[in-house]
């Protein structure tokens, strides 16, 4: 029996690698988001305490958007290697990186012990987790969207991408349910550090689960390919960054603009909303945690839907569904929030992160379709992370400073509607990537200016 093709894995091959996939980026985004909650609820006290409650929140998301600032980083690292060396491996890296950073967060002494010692190794490790962040998004997509076909892309490369609300699932799940059984002291005292010991165990099943799993079939075509170009005496692309910045720079700042709706809009939905509710509206910190936590379980359940949508209808135009609707409930959104009833602030959460995923689900595929083989890491790694330091990273902040200086959401909703404004205009400015075939000649299309057009993308 002939052995399949490189693009044709076998039966059981695809969904296993998507397992592998969806539990390592559930775990590293655990660990990622964990922090984010625990910056809203404790860390304000524990690391800050010398400081007003709205100060001491805005300084404890300060060290929360120094992860963002190392994930860029991370995309150009893990970005390069992984180009030259392979999806896999880097993927192992960043995944006992950012394990190893949260469970040492979870010992790590405070304020009262160390004084000014103690947030600055915060920070630090905060950083350790965002340079692996940056680098694990773009392998684990990859990876599923270089074993499939065209034709159902969007939807299994999708399933990655629901590893970011499971990881908020249980990360708020567990914080939750330790609010919910301990008492405020208890919680403040040891009960927070729980979840980030827990940590370690997940990062040895993640571990055992990504060493299972093959290289992507279409990284080792392209590098059986160079090598043997190597050897006809044509020099390959040693500098996959320089590569992508060379000629695909236009995809580049892209995915960049089309990040913006999606970053700034979830992290006010999922990390703000939690000093929001508690403090405008006085909403217990419990009902702000179970809400994100409903919103969460739709949110994981709607992403592979709106991943399917993409591939019968575009990437594009569910994207673009994402970013207008996302602009529209800014508002209603925050209206919701201040009625200061349990059941609206679910309806505003749930909502806001079904537009969120109509965004989020194709990203993964749309990502990978814009860029050539050999440098497909390192450009959906750079067009994804570099925009979270101006999206993501500053989010948290802007809303809580002009919460601060207003006394009103109204300029947060602005806020929003205008990251939604700027990821119309990138996304509008995009071609269709739908059915690409990402092992058609992928060397050629770097240097001749558009991926895009090199690929010769179809339009169904």
């Amino acid at each position: 029996m002939a052995s399949p093709s490189p693009r044709t894995p076998t039966p059981n091959s695809l969904p296993r690698i998507v397992v592998a996939s969806l539990i390592g980026t559930t775990i590293e985004w655990y660990d990622f988001f964990l922090y984010g909650s625990a910056a809203a609820l404790v860390f304000n006290k524990l690391f800050f305490p010398d400081s007003d409650p709205l100060v001491g929140t805005l300084l404890s998301f300060l060290t929360y958007a120094v992860g963002f600032a190392a994930r860029p980083v991370g995309a150009l690292v893990f970005g390069h290697f992984g180009d030259r060396l392979g999806r896999k491996r880097l993927l192992v890296v960043s995944l006992l990186m950012m394990g190893s950073a949260t469970c040492a967060i979870g010992v790590l002494p405070t304020h009262a012990t160390v004084g000014a010692l103690a947030p600055v190794l915060l920070t630090v490790l905060r950083l350790v987790q965002g340079f692996a962040l940056g680098g694990e998004w773009g392998g684990a997509v990859l990876l599923v969207s270089e074993h499939g076909d065209a034709r159902r892309r969007g939807f299994w490369a999708a399933w990655p991408q629901t590893g970011a609300p499971a990881g908020q699932l249980l990360a708020t799940g567990v914080l939750s349910a330790l609010t919910a059984l301990l008492s405020d002291e208890a919680f403040l005292s040891w009960g927070w550090r729980v979840p980030f010991l827990l940590s370690g165990l997940l990062v040895m099943v993640g571990l055992w689960i990504r060493l299972s799993v093959d290289e992507s079939p279409v990284f080792k075509a392209a590098l059986a390919r160079a090598e043997a170009n190597e050897k006809q005496g044509d020099v390959a692309e040693r500098m996959p960054l320089v590569a992508v910045m060379r000629d695909q720079w236009r995809d580049v700042l892209i995915a960049m603009g089309a990040r913006m709706a999606e970053n700034i809009s979830y992290y006010v939905i999922t990390a703000f909303i939690l000093v929001y509710a508690t403090e405008q509206t006085q909403l217990s910190k419990q009902s702000a945690l179970n809400a994100v936590l409903i919103g969460s379980a739709v949110h994981f359940v709607v992403i592979p839907a709106w991943g399917a949508l993409s591939d019968r209808v575009g990437r594009r135009p569910v994207y673009l569904l994402g970013a207008a609707g996302v602009g529209a409930w800014a508002f209603p959104f925050f209206a919701l929030v201040d009625r200061g009833s349990f059941p609206s602030l679910i309806v505003a959460v749930t909502v806001g992160l079904v537009f969120h995923g109509a965004m989020y689900a194709p990203q993964a595929a749309f990502f990978s379709e814009m860029f050539a083989t050999r440098v497909r890491y390192s450009g959906a790694s750079i067009g994804a992370q570099f925009s979270s330091v101006a999206a993501g990273a500053p989010a948290p902040l802007i809303a809580t400073a002009l919460l601060s200086d207003y006394g009103s959401a109204t300029p947060i909703a602005l806020y929003v509607m205008a990251a939604a404004l700027l990821t119309l205009v990138a996304v509008g400015c995009a071609r269709e990537t739908r059915n690409r075939d990402l092992a058609d000649n992928p060397e050629e299309s770097a240097g001749q200016g558009s991926p895009s057009a090199a690929a010769a993308t179809e339009r169904r």
